[in-house]
């Protein structure tokens, strides 16, 4: 292999990206936009879940049950119910979420040290906005009646069949449990995987598509020189799109990178490799570069969306699908994201995950190189 063989085709295919406008915006405003909306868009918290109250009893007591669920940032009151009826049609309706009833006899039961049941009604179209709403009512319910049950041991003495256990929670990696600290990570896989094999996807089906093919055999350059000339711009583009997204994650959605920025940017090279090969072996299939370029966003965005674990949880999936995802690199690359931006991992735990997009690239590189011919049939 010549040095300067690959460094004339890298000068070539620079020239290429510059003088086509629609290669620089995938590259300057694509990872801005997929950061932007996917970071924004995506949330698994709760917040604000509109909430409706029927306080039957009316009481000092029920009333203040009823401030700690409007006091936080998870409940807003919607409404006020004056019934039962008008709770159940303001459900029906969508105006509330969550509907709270507080029965009769509520502070009397609550001062004579008995157990006191408060009625909550989920709008469960939606499972699993649902169970965390559940769990939200739950903390708020079991967080007052720790304080009514301390009220009443001072005024009364020892509660009789009071819990003796109780759990201490302390979160890790992720102590206020904020959803942007899980997902942002997650989106740096993607654009990277969209924008790695979208660009090169389009190398070789645009030789074919302006006629240029045939310069491009003629010439004395062999197949992995061509290769490597290719995928050196894109390389340095890509980690350029690594490094802004990694800025943006820190400094803008304020993710904490505890990690090696050393490790992060081998991480980032793997994968990127990895993706540029997989772009550059359909591009050798396709002809076209829309052919190429639709077959690039299926072969990476769906999988990097779906397989990842970026969205849904690996281990929850079935078996089969569990062995499906071992193919993919991002699945790899978005568990090295999380383990250096959260729980500032080393060398060691990320090492499997290292391996295995190494691994694809190697085999992804191999096929490419195979596969691509200089030649026009």
């Amino acid at each position: 292999m010549s040095l300067g063989r690959i460094l004339a085709l890298a000068r070539k295919e620079t020239i290429q990206i510059w003088r086509d406008p629609r290669s620089l915006a995938v590259v300057l405003l694509m990872p801005m936009m997929l950061m932007a909306l996917l970071g924004y868009g995506i949330g698994l918290d709760q917040t604000n879940v509109p909430l409706c109250v029927y306080d039957r009893e009316g009481s000092q007591l029920s009333q203040d049950l009823l401030k700690s669920f409007v006091s936080n940032r998870y409940f807003s009151l919607k409404l006020d119910a004056g019934n039962y009826p008008e709770l159940i049609d303001a459900i029906d309706g969508g105006q509330c979420t969550v509907g709270v009833v507080i029965p009769l006899y509520f502070s009397k039961l609550l001062g004579a040290g008995q157990p006191a049941t408060v009625q909550a009604i989920i709008d469960a179209t939606d499972n699993n906005t649902a169970n965390l709403i559940i769990g939200y009512t739950q903390a708020v319910v079991a967080r007052f009646s720790a304080g009514v049950q301390l009220d009443y041991q001072q005024r009364n003495g020892p509660l009789l069949g009071a819990p003796a256990l109780s759990v201490d929670a302390r979160t890790w990696f992720n102590e206020d449990l904020e959803s942007r600290n899980f997902i942002v990570p997650g989106v740096v896989a993607l654009v990277m995987a969209v924008i790695g094999t979208f660009l090169t996807s389009l190398t070789i089906a645009r030789e074919w598509e302006r006629g240029t093919m045939e310069q491009l055999v003629s010439t004395p350059v062999t197949p992995l020189e061509i290769i490597a000339g290719k995928l050196i711009p894109y390389f340095v583009i890509g980690m350029a799109d690594a490094l802004s997204c990694a800025a943006i994650s820190v400094w803008w959605f304020e993710v904490p990178l505890r990690g090696s920025y050393l490790l992060l940017f081998a991480a980032s090279s793997i994968f990127l490799a990895g993706v540029l090969l997989l772009g550059f072996l359909i591009s050798a299939y396709a002809k076209t570069q829309l052919a190429a370029s639709q077959f690039a966003l299926l072969t990476t965005f769906l999988p990097a969306f779906l397989l990842s674990g970026f969205a849904f949880p690996i281990d929850q999936m079935p078996m089969a699908v569990r062995m499906v995802t071992r193919i993919f690199p991002a699945r790899y690359y978005v568990t090295a994201l999380k383990g250096i931006f959260l729980k500032g991992a080393g060398i060691r735990p990320l090492a499997t995950d290292m391996m295995a997009m190494a691994i694809f690239a190697i085999v992804v590189g191999a096929a490419a190189a195979c596969c691509f011919r200089k030649r026009l049939d």
